[in-house]
């Protein structure tokens, strides 16, 4: 069975299939997009799919690997995210803003946590609370596997965020359609976002990055990995992190619903990335990133990693310009 699926170019572009450690060429496929089309077309799985058109074996240690999920036109792809959604999760959130305002009363990010664990799984299957939601960008800011991750030059920090994001391609009829699911690095300004917690949008206009692979079907309710961050060649920090529904108090479902019920996130043909959140930053523990630091994320069943080094932006500089 067809685990997940990579992009990959080796002077041309392709998608190669993964299974029991072995990739082989999807013939005909020159993306993971024009693949989900057909798969939707066909009326059947993106993992069935591809199995009936499998082809030579890839060796990926030879090819550039790419983002697991892209589109031709880069404003059709909208990246995402929910945060406060881990068990966990508000405890770094919580001491960074309780520390700005030395109020020993609950916080906003500790009282909207508490929304998700008391709400976050409704039993009957009925829409439950809804999550943090925040934008990152389009598909501009998706980083390719082994690519430098860019803060702007405006940045005050660059800091890892390990997470699973969910892949989404809205069908012809406007459905919704999860075609798998990427490991990644959500990045994110948190000394911004200390400043003042109104400003977590600016904090999460950044880069993100997605590990190679796309996973197929169900995601495991209990993710185990280990972020990593590496400098001059050695450990400077590392901790292992958890993830899905089991170690989360928003179930994924309640967070897709919440997502995709605005009209305009259903829009036929579109691509969506949408980040389910993290509980675990080196920032949380006081470390401070320093550009040339190489971020890496592991977490089976993903068998790649995200792999990306810190580096800053050289921003053009603009004017607001006047008709």
């Amino acid at each position: 069975m067809i685990q997940s699926l990579v992009q990959f170019s080796d002077g041309a572009r392709g998608v190669a299939a993964l299974s029991g450690g072995q990739a082989h060429r999807v013939v005909g496929a020159e993306t993971t997009l024009a693949l989900a089309h057909a798969a939707l077309a066909a009326g059947t799985t993106l993992a069935h799919y591809a199995a009936d058109r499998l082809g030579a074996p890839v060796d990926l240690a030879t090819v550039r690997l790419l983002c697991p999920i892209d589109h031709p036109d880069e404003a059709h792809l909208l990246v995402s995210g929910t945060g406060l959604t881990h068990l966990g999760s508000a405890e770094g959130r919580d001491a960074m803003h309780r520390a700005v305002k030395d109020n020993p009363d609950p916080t906003d990010s500790m009282k909207m946590f508490m929304m998700g664990v008391e709400g976050g799984k409704p039993a009957d299957g009925q829409p439950g609370v809804q999550p943090e939601w925040f934008y990152k960008g389009d598909g501009s800011i998706l980083v390719s596997p082994g690519d430098a991750l860019e803060m702007p030059s405006f940045a005050l920090d660059g800091g890892e965020e390990p997470e699973i994001a969910g892949i989404y391609l809205i069908a012809p009829d406007g459905t919704p359609t999860r075609i798998g699911y990427a490991l990644g690095n959500e990045f994110s300004d948190h000394v911004t976002e200390r400043g003042n917690y109104l400003w977590l949008a600016h904090s999460k206009l950044r880069a993100a990055a997605l590990g190679p692979e796309l996973l197929l079907g169900d995601l495991p309710a209990d993710i185990r990995g280990t972020s990593t961050i590496w400098r001059a060649g050695e450990i400077a920090w590392q901790k292992p992190f958890v993830s899905g529904e089991a170690n989360m108090s928003h179930s994924i479902a309640n967070l897709e619903h919440h997502h995709f019920k605005y009209a305009g996130f259903r829009r036929s043909g579109d691509v969506h990335v949408h980040f389910f959140g993290t509980a675990t930053l080196s920032f949380a523990d006081g470390f401070m990133t320093q550009l040339g630091d190489r971020f890496e994320i592991a977490a089976p069943p993903f068998t790649l990693p995200v792999s990306n080094t810190l580096a800053q932006a050289m921003d053009a500089p603009f004017k607001v310009a006047a008709l």
